[in-house]
């Protein structure tokens, strides 16, 4: 069941889902209009990040889903964006490495699409997931169905893939080929047993049955499953997740509609500078999101949300 606290920041409040193993805690954004509301579920990246956008692993705030958080609540949308279990608020939920799968996320993003459709405040109800979000987005509304989904920056191919594409030349060719070996058996379900320990980090025993549970899903085949209204946004300047994804996912599901913002980066922030620039951007607050995805993002929202 949820539990709304009274503290309150602007328009924030606080929000938790209940499961077996502990309180997931989010962050209702509420905008100033009356009567029923429509509302998205907002769903962070891949590793330690945040509600806000935010990644433990890094110094300073971007505030990058806190601020799409504002910028729907002006446009008369509430949302729901929350700390994934074991990360900040949600730590105490999280089970051991060993037992996480990737459908605990699904299973979770599922358990608050409920929640919102039970409470009495809200009318349509989509979701939104941002990076590796998106893949649990498309999974959640294959189960409890959506008015809409978005995808921003969200990676069409298998994740193992994307991983090989990554560390594409950054690795010595013995511990090249011993990566794809590791690779291969964790998409096959198999795990690996013999991991060199330069690549311990990655693909550590405890690691393993998630990255297999993961590597189980492909984006492109996943998004091809859904039946409401997508909206796929990707920057071109973004160094994490290149545009061929979404070109892949808009193959995937040629009825969607796309938006390539042309100076957004993986934070959603406007880039017009050089790698100091970039890596100064998931850092600072102070820079606000690219302009043209908050118009045409909240467009998409009125239109398929607010219209009848």
């Amino acid at each position: 069941m949820p539990c709304l606290a009274t503290d309150q920041s602007g328009n924030d409040q606080n929000i938790v889902l209940v499961s077996a193993t502990g309180k997931i805690d989010g962050s209702l954004q509420l905008p100033a209009s009356k009567g029923k509301l429509p509302v998205v579920l907002i769903i962070a990246g891949s590793g330690p990040t945040d509600r806000d956008g935010n990644s433990a692993g890094l110094k300073g705030k971007n505030n990058s889903l806190k601020m799409l958080a504002e910028s729907m609540a002006q446009a008369g949308i509430a949302s729901v964006r929350f700390d994934k279990r074991g990360v900040a608020a949600s730590k105490a939920a999280a089970t051991s490495e060993a037992e996480l799968r990737f459908e605990t996320y699904v299973q979770d993003a599922v358990a608050w699409l409920k929640l919102l459709k039970a409470d009495a405040r809200f009318s349509d109800v989509a979701i939104l997931g941002h990076s590796e979000g998106s893949l649990i987005a498309m999974l959640a509304a294959q189960q409890e169905p959506v008015k809409a989904l978005i995808s921003i920056a969200g990676p069409a191919k298998n994740a193992a893939d994307v991983l090989r594409q990554q560390l594409q030349g950054k690795l010595p060719p013995a511990l090249a080929a011993k990566n794809d070996e590791i690779l291969t058996s964790l998409q096959a379900g198999k795990i690996y047993k013999e991991v060199p320990p330069e690549l311990n980090s990655l693909y550590r025993e405890s690691v393993q049955p998630y990255l297999v549970s993961w590597f189980h899903y492909t984006p492109e085949k996943e998004i091809g499953k859904l039946t409401c209204p997508i909206l796929l946004i990707q920057g071109a300047k973004d160094i994490q997740v290149d545009t061929q994804q979404l070109s892949a996912l808009k193959l995937a599901s040629p009825d969607a509609s796309i938006l390539l913002v042309q100076d957004m980066n993986h934070v959603l922030k406007t880039i017009n500078g050089d790698m100091a620039q970039q890596m100064a951007s998931y850092s600072d607050p102070a820079l606000p999101l690219a302009s043209e995805l908050v118009v045409k993002l909240n467009d998409f929202l009125r239109e398929k949300l607010m219209k009848k």
